[in-house]
């Protein structure tokens, strides 16, 4: 144990020794788009009035303060900043500057490249991974600790990566957590504030969805009675583009140079994982995992996402597996009326691009569903950042839908992009602790339009 996580704690405290006394954690960097950015940070509890100034990389002398919006909280310092007025494709400063005008923190945003019309859509990478578990032993379970090596966060802020994705699990409540709205938060500014994680957060702009370990208990589904609380905890620790609809779910969408990213709400609408999938033979109608407002709202994104000739690909990202006919678990398919009708919308609209990001599953795979006159449909599931690791077994130990996986490994996928029109491919590199590649993929433009 000591040769594993001795180490460990000689890079935690040297990363700690560097952040400033007045920062708790953060700076993270937020949605970033062509003009504007986020910055997201918690102090210490009477830390009051840092400005966050800012200026294009070479003319530190023409200086701007960000917005700042304050009591984002109920329980912690957190401020988000916004960072307006900016120019495309261009790289910034920032400072974090006390009222003592010290400088707390330094850091750097580089804005998307204004590309449509112009010339052919950039090359990218991003990374995505869920399940990251943070030992805590006086509230963890008895026994084996259920993280690993929590390294793999400084291999991935080393990574020239556009943005991150979190994929779900994103940090896991336990029993001390989940009963109380302070106990949501409480588990969301304790790993966050990690030293480990602090290059990371800084090294690229994040976006998140979650999934039953981060909105609550275990196959936490709308019935959790603190779902209020946890929305208000997503929404106060991350900064996505927006965040559901009427007040309801985290459902939301971005877009990155060629790449529509739609980032879908698997808990708020939740039906209980227990309730029958068939009545009489038929889809139980009373059966949901998204829930029909936002089900409507996917279809209409998607079909102004397919009206944008700029867009090559649409990733659609949430918790639960998507498609696996041979998951035992909380796979999409178990909720048939859901799935019916999206399956039958992306046929009938013969939507273009579409592929599957998902995690929860403890181990990383891409599965392949053939379709009758459309292209195949694939799910890539990116899974466990630091968690414990799956082996796979049962029915799911010679997944014929299975065509590529990786189990009893941590590791995150690293996704690039490349290559100019029909022959635009997205690449997709299984990565672990140390950065060596474990197993890869591709798909190109091409393969994915519709017959």
């Amino acid at each position: 144990m000591r040769s594993i996580f001795f180490p460990l704690l000689v890079l935690v405290s040297l990363f700690a020794q560097g952040q400033s006394a007045e920062i708790v954690s953060g700076p993270m960097l937020g949605h970033t788009e062509f003009r504007t950015a986020k910055v997201w940070v918690e102090y210490r509890e009477n830390t009051k009035d840092v400005q966050l100034q800012f200026f294009e990389e070479g003319k530190s002398a023409v200086r701007r303060s960000a917005r700042a919006v304050t009591g984002v909280n109920p329980y912690f310092n957190v401020v988000h900043y916004e960072l307006t007025g900016l120019m495309p494709g261009t790289a910034y400063r920032y400072e974090l500057v006390g009222r003592d005008k010290r400088v707390l923190h330094r850091g750097s945003v580089k804005t998307q490249e204004l590309w449509q019309w112009r010339k052919p859509a950039p090359d990218f990478t991003f990374l995505a991974g869920s399940c990251s578990y943070f030992n805590e032993p006086p509230f963890d379970r008895p026994g084996r600790p259920y993280g690993g090596d929590s390294t793999i966060f400084l291999t991935m802020s080393k990574e020239p990566a556009a943005f991150m994705l979190w994929l779900g699990d994103n940090w896991y409540t336990r029993e001390v957590d989940y009963y109380s709205a302070w106990g949501m938060h409480k588990r969301a500014s304790t790993d966050r504030q990690l030293a480990v994680l602090q290059p990371f957060w800084s090294a690229m702009p994040h976006y998140a969805i979650w999934d039953d370990h981060d909105f609550g208990w275990n196959d936490a589904d709308k019935s959790y009675p603190f779902k209020e609380a946890s929305r208000a905890a997503f929404n106060s620790f991350w900064q996505n583009p927006s965040s559901g609809m009427n007040g309801q779910g985290i459902y939301t969408k971005f877009t990155w140079n060629d790449v529509d990213v739609f980032l879908l709400d698997d808990r708020w609408y939740r039906s209980n994982d227990g309730m029958k999938d068939s009545v009489n033979g038929q889809p139980n109608p009373e059966k949901e995992m998204f829930g029909a407002e936002q089900l409507s709202w996917l279809k209409n994104a998607l079909l102004q996402s397919q009206s944008n000739g700029n867009i090559s690909f649409r990733i659609i990202a949430t918790g639960s597996q998507m498609l696996n006919p041979r998951s035992p678990f909380d796979c999409f398919r178990r909720f048939p009326k859901e799935y019916n009708e999206l399956m039958d919308f992306l046929q009938e609209n013969r939507i273009s691009g579409v592929v599957f990001m998902t995690g929860d599953r403890h181990h990383s795979e891409i599965i392949k569903v053939d379709r009758p006159g459309m292209y195949p449909l694939f799910d890539i599931t990116s899974s466990p950042l630091t968690s414990g690791t799956h082996k796979f077994s049962g029915p799911e130990k010679d997944n014929p839908f299975r065509v590529v996986g990786v189990d009893q490994l941590q590791n995150y996928a690293r996704v690039r992009f490349t290559g100019k029109g029909a022959d635009r491919t997205m690449n997709v590199e299984f990565v672990g602790v140390k950065g060596e590649l474990i197993n890869s993929w591709k798909v190109s433009r091409r393969e994915l339009q519709s017959r």
